[in-house]
């Protein structure tokens, strides 16, 4: 117990229809990153949010530092040495570095005084940060350092870190791990939830498994492979997306000298973006978030129109066209912000199926909505892609993040697409569910869809795309075919790297 920093005993958390954690118990070491792993459901949220205040257990018991730890609120938890970064950052865009940090502090020093310990903690772990930019024109790597950074100001014992990389570039996930590994090496414990296993086996020395809420084993990530990982998180093998043989048709989709202007202060305009994607192709757009990639979809979908001429379908104009009209003539498209955006939080996901699916699957006719329908489609979507609901009844907001994104891919999926564009198809879903959305993908492109993927998944994109390009600033490079592609060279496309770059990268 001398090397133990926390210690989980018994932690039981239910909530009506479902009991999130079951009996979990396992300890985390002084100067340990201990991975917390798990496929979507299976209760890392609720554990998590147990150790940090924001929820309380209906029984069981933690010790911190030998001491019982019980908070009722985050404040107690910071108060006590535990520290979190989210997986959704929760900045103010408007209000500068120091303005951010000295919100989520209790008692925060001076203006002047605060801006000069972001400077001195920035430069010491290798994040720097001017306190004086806004965060409005910050990347999102940059916002990452600012929440990393407001939690070191309290100079925390147990850092507590969610989806850490989903946003950084190659390069920047390097400067992250060295960041971890600096505070492992002063005694700071780390607490590391993360889908993507390949980065668990290279910088965790622990990790704690979950499945269906209950602790299912534990093991020393370096010496297990990343597939033994996967599968002990669903508890049975999986397919992997199989690789196909590309025959590309038609052009589907085109696009020509796309620009539009910002959508809103902090926003990113498109900058004579020009692409096409054939039938049977699968065409990966990678970037850093805030680089344009949501102002694309929005661009694609409808959400917002263009030029004459900007966007075509099958050769046909449809700039001007909204999403119905779209949607109706076969473009498809399912957005990253899956909770308000791609679905209504407080709907069911038989209204849910509807937003989106009622002309095409013939859910609405003579605008009566035909509710048997509804339900049989919601029903499909769950057992095609392996939703974990109650039923279709549910609201979308009761389901994990994981599941939601499940159903929102799978529901434009069963809907047959003749040009799918999504952005962040696999974002926070486990190994297995995310091998299915992409053989499912895959699938699609394989009936004769043209598929528009963007993703800041780089392996997503290398396993699954045909076709490669980067945006940023709202600029799209040249398209590469994936096969002549590495990693360092995909890094440096992200980056903005010219191709003369990129060229004496090849070489």
């Amino acid at each position: 117990m001398a090397n133990t920093l926390l210690s989980i005993r018994g932690l039981t958390k239910a909530y009506p229809g479902v009991v999130a954690n079951d009996d979990v118990a396992f300890d985390i070491g002084k100067g340990e990153i201990h991975a917390l792993l798990g496929e979507n459901g299976a209760g890392k949220s609720t554990l998590v949010k147990m150790i940090y205040g924001l929820v309380q257990p209906d029984r069981g018991q933690m010790e911190l530092d030998g001491a019982a730890f019980a908070p009722t609120q985050p404040s107690q938890a910071r108060q006590s040495g535990v520290a979190m970064v989210f997986q959704h950052f929760s900045l103010f865009d408007a209000l500068n570095v120091a303005e951010n940090v000295a919100l989520g502090m209790e008692n925060p020093p001076k203006p002047r005084d605060l801006a000069k310990q972001i400077q001195e903690v920035s430069e010491t772990y290798g994040l720097p940060l001017d306190p004086y930019r806004t965060v409005g024109t910050l990347s999102a790597g940059e916002r990452q350092r600012v929440e990393i950074i407001r939690c070191l100001l309290q100079d925390p014992r147990l850092l507590i870190m969610d989806e850490p990389t989903s946003v950084l570039t190659p390069q920047e996930v390097e400067i992250l791990f060295e960041t971890l590994r600096k505070l492992k090496s002063e005694g700071t414990s780390i607490l590391y939830i993360s889908h993507k296993l390949e980065e668990i086996r290279a910088l965790c020395d622990h990790a704690t498994i979950l499945r269906l809420g209950k602790k299912v084993a534990t093991c020393t990530p370096a010496e297990t492979s990343a597939r033994e990982l996967a599968e002990m998180m669903v508890g049975s093998s999986f397919a992997t997306p199989q690789a196909r043989t590309v025959e590309t048709g038609e052009v589907l989709l085109e696009v020509r000298g796309l620009s539009l202007p910002s959508p809103g202060g902090f926003g990113t305009p498109l900058r004579d973006i020009g692409f096409e994607v054939r039938a049977g192709e699968v065409l990966g757009i990678g970037g850093v978030a805030g680089n344009g990639q949501d102002e694309l979809l929005a661009a694609l979908s409808g959400e917002r129109t263009s030029k004459p001429g900007s966007v075509l379908l099958k050769g046909n104009d449809v700039s001007a066209m909204g999403p119905t009209e779209r949607r109706g003539s076969g473009l498809l498209s399912a957005p990253e912000e899956r909770l308000g955006h791609a679905a209504a939080p407080n709907m069911s996901l038989i209204e849910n199926g509807v937003l989106t699916a009622g002309r095409r699957r013939g859910l609405v006719s003579g605008g009566f909505i035909s509710w048997p329908k509804a339900k049989d489609f919601a029903a499909e979507v769950i057992e095609r892609f392996d939703v974990r609901t109650p039923g279709p009844g549910t609201a979308a907001r009761a389901l994990s993040g994981g599941n939601l994104q499940k159903f929102v891919v799978g529901r434009e999926i069963l809907q047959s697409p003749e040009v799918l564009v999504v952005n962040q198809p696999t974002w926070g879903v486990d190994a297995a569910a995310a091998a299915a959305i992409r053989q499912a993908l895959l699938d699609l492109a394989a009936q004769g869809a043209a598929i528009v993927v963007i993703s800041q998944d780089l392996d997503e994109l290398m396993e699954i795309a045909d076709r490669f390009g980067a945006v940023n600033e709202g600029r799209l490079s040249d398209l590469r075919a994936v096969s002549s592609l590495d990693m360092e060279q995909i890094g440096l496309m992200m980056g903005g790297a010219h191709d003369m770059e990129v060229a004496h990268a090849d070489a």
